[in-house]
């Protein structure tokens, strides 16, 4: 099981973000988990039926089927790479 899983796995169980699990994913994702987690923290995380939309500092980004459409994460990340992912 990857760090990724095992902290995915965790958000499922607990139904929500603990001070725990905000560590556990800036852990393994540093600056941009930390990142993550303010989006989440300032509502600039919506859901929608089958993808969700983070509104990022420039623009707004989407988030489907775990992938994300910004630059980020077309050109600097390894998409093979499960720990490597964008802060959207």
């Amino acid at each position: 099981m990857t760090a990724v899983e095992e902290w995915v796995g965790r958000l499922a169980d607990a139904g929500e973000l603990t001070p725990e699990l905000v560590t556990a994913i800036v852990d393994v994702h540093g600056d941009r988990g930390r990142r993550a987690i303010e989006a989440v923290g300032e509502s600039r995380v919506k859901g929608y039926r089958d993808f969700m939309v983070v509104v990022g500092y420039e623009d707004e980004y989407i988030v489907e089927d775990g992938q994300c459409d910004c630059a980020d994460a077309e050109y600097n990340l390894d998409r093979a790479d499960p720990e490597q992912l964008c802060w959207h």
